[in-house]
């Protein structure tokens, strides 16, 4: 090479970055791109504000002309009036009850059946995970009276334990988790822990477990928030040991109907929630990468 050459190979070198970088830096976020996000961030805190700011006042609040987007002062004492219109504490204890052993049973037979349907192979597989996927089509108010008729037959209405049986698994779960696995678990690592000597519940619970705690951690936090803010079948199995969504529903059950007290009770039963996602967002967050970023 002669140095002439030499010397526009290397003139090009620097050229040839800057425009890489250039064309790096053009694909950043914009204006607009963080406006539109701030935008939805808005829209979607924005109910939260206004229920605390009518929860914080007085009940001529909606009186008004417009309606105020500032809270008031009477948070904490609407805050005494809930708890002593409703038995709140132990309505939160049967909530965290009813939500903590729905979501522990969903999220474990979801791994279980989701693991079996992708990785284990047995006659009629297919034919059970579409028979599986067709129950997703089915509404849920068409069973709730087969099933309250069941559940006074075996004289559980009235008991928490009515509440969590029919929900005990989910055909969502199974086919969330499904489709999670067939992609996450390579069939070599399941052969090579076969080789080794492991059980089937041992490669399951060494190879699968492990490979799909993001999806279960999904599956745990949609599953709890599902449990939490359920009220139709609660509401009608087991209204005598009421969740906290069916005791609050107290609070508007008389000729009167006081607003700021419905928006306080509601703010107080999202609570427990807003706690729930900030301690576990991260976690959240990287089951949500580790699903949409394969390899």
């Amino acid at each position: 090479m002669s140095n002439a050459t030499l010397q526009r190979t290397v003139r090009t070198k620097p050229t040839r970055l800057g425009r890489s970088k250039n064309f790096t830096a053009d694909r950043r976020p914009g204006f607009l791109t963080y406006g539109i996000l701030l935008a939805f961030l808005i829209g979607s805190t924005y109910p939260l504000w206004y229920s605390f700011v009518i929860g914080s006042s007085t009940g001529d609040v909606f009186s008004s002309a417009w309606p105020p987007l500032l809270p008031g002062g009477q948070f904490w004492s609407n805050v005494a009036q809930v708890f002593d219109s409703v038995d709140f504490w132990a309505a939160l204890g049967n909530s965290l009850i009813v939500s903590s052993v729905i979501t522990f049973s969903v999220v474990s037979f979801s791994t279980l059946a989701g693991y079996a349907f992708a990785k284990l192979r047995f006659r009629g597989r297919e034919g059970l995970l579409i028979f599986v996927v067709a129950t997703l089509a089915v509404p849920t108010q068409l069973g709730i009276i087969p099933m309250f008729m069941m559940m006074k037959q075996f004289g559980w209405t009235g008991s928490l334990g009515a509440i969590m049986i029919p929900t005990l698994v989910t055909a969502f779960g199974v086919f969330f988790m499904r489709q999670y696995l067939v992609d996450n678990i390579p069939d070599e690592l399941i052969e090579a822990a076969r080789v080794d000597g492991a059980s089937m519940i041992g490669t399951f619970w060494h190879v699968g477990v492990p490979a799909a705690r993001p999806a279960m951690a999904i599956l745990s936090l949609f599953t709890f928030m599902t449990a939490w803010t359920d009220y139709l079948w609660p509401m009608l199995v087991a209204p005598q040991t009421p969740t906290l969504q069916v005791a609050l529903s107290q609070l508007q059950s008389a000729r009167y109907v006081d607003y700021t007290i419905v928006m306080t009770g509601a703010l107080m039963a999202t609570i427990p929630l807003l706690l729930l996602f900030v301690l576990a967002g991260k976690q959240l967050v990287s089951g949500i990468m580790a699903g949409a970023v394969k390899g």
